[in-house]
């Protein structure tokens, strides 16, 4: 199974590829690849729309069989504590909609696009599994959740979600475009609610990453 894993920063991309960074390879628009024994690893930019387009990018120059959209991000409670490991059964898009005087609506409900990629059932469950990890939807946002209210709404409105994040709905979009299966990886680095810096935990969150595709290395080997 080739596999393309999508981060948002360097740092993310870092901890993807631990010691296993091989030469990197120049992509048209800036992008640079770097190359494992097990996948290949983008560094795509914050938000959605510079995901999307780093995504497609890679995509058109190389065939893949699998995007995994890894990076950290904030976790729900009780679902996803700080440290954890979430991974998507579905990629969400929460706040691609209209606000109506009777509440939000998903861009889907108002009749054109979709809020929604489901993942590749079997294999993020068997991913989920070799983690130890949730297995839950995971939103992306274009404003990160920052009060009590805004995380209230957004577990009121997807209540078996995990994680947000800002990136794998443009990464998944992409992915589809190219018929292209796409999984979401994300270790908590914070908990989704009040903005609380010294609360966070990136070290942390990014030193479970690492492990974390430690982990995968095999299972990815193994599938056809």
């Amino acid at each position: 199974m080739r596999v393309l894993v999508v981060t948002a920063v360097a740092a993310e991309a870092a901890a993807v590829t631990g010691a296993g960074a091989a030469a990197g390879k120049d992509l048209p628009g800036g992008y640079v690849l770097t190359r494992t024994p097990a996948y290949d690893v983008l560094v795509g930019g914050v938000g959605p729309a510079a995901a999307a387009a780093a995504t497609a990018t890679a995509l058109a120059v190389t065939p893949y069989d699998l995007v995994v959209s890894a990076g950290i991000g904030g976790g729900f409670a009780p679902h996803a504590p700080v440290g954890s490991l979430v991974v998507s059964d579905s990629v969400v898009a929460a706040d691609l909609g209209a606000e109506t005087p009777g509440g939000y609506l998903p861009v889907d409900e108002l009749g054109f696009g979709r809020t929604v990629h489901a993942s590749p059932p079997q294999l993020s469950a068997l991913i989920a599994k070799t983690l130890g990890a949730a297995h839950a939807p995971v939103l992306t946002v274009s404003t990160v959740t920052g009060t009590a209210a805004r995380a209230a709404e957004l577990a009121g409105r997807h209540p078996r979600a995990a994680a947000e994040a800002m990136e794998s709905f443009g990464v998944a979009e992409a992915a589809a475009a190219h018929g292209v299966p796409v999984v979401e990886i994300r270790a908590v680095s914070n908990a989704v609610g009040p903005r609380d810096r010294a609360a966070w935990r990136i070290g942390d969150a990014l030193a479970a990453l690492r492990e974390a595709f430690h982990q995968l290395v095999p299972v990815l080997q193994e599938q056809p």
